[in-house]
């Protein structure tokens, strides 16, 4: 390969890595629990949180730039409250009450046009199970900062 590509290359990777640490620091800003894992399983960076009565999970990029979250074990009244924050309600048909009222079942959403997935599970015993992805980082950023808002809410009452 003749140097000069050789060198641009290089500069790709060098860009490329900088965007995936900027990635990791805007997860971390917005919800603060997440820090790093010990094994990738996005192909790119992961995030991953475990709190004991509040739920756990990862955020992680792949090698698109596409980011994805799935959380286990949180709170509907939570994710209701950050889900309502950031689409309004009745966006999966879990109802006009959003997901703090929705009945135990599944809900999902596939964008067809960004590849974009959305799948929450609202368990019976009032928790959810969710993933998000395939997203931009700032659709990511966007989510976790209002589950951080909601979630230290929850802390609070």
């Amino acid at each position: 390969m003749r140097p000069h590509v050789m060198q641009a290359l290089d500069n790709w990777r060098m860009s490329w890595d900088e965007q995936q640490f900027a990635a990791q620091e805007a997860f971390t800003a917005a919800f603060p629990a997440l820090t790093p894992a010990d094994k990738c399983q996005c192909f790119g960076p992961t995030l991953r949180w475990e709190k004991p009565g509040e739920g756990s999970g990862k955020a992680c990029l792949d090698d698109h730039g596409r980011a994805t979250i799935e959380f286990d074990g949180v709170s509907k009244e939570v994710v209701g409250k950050a889900m309502l924050e950031v689409w309004g309600a009745d966006w999966f048909d879990e109802g006009l009450g959003g997901f703090a009222e929705a009945e135990p079942g599944q809900y999902s959403y596939e964008d067809e046009t960004t590849y974009a997935e959305y799948y929450i599970d609202v368990l019976a015993d009032g928790r959810t199970s969710f993933a998000i992805s395939y997203v931009k980082i700032e659709d990511i950023v966007t989510i976790l900062d209002a589950l951080e808002q909601a979630l230290s809410e929850h802390r609070a009452a």
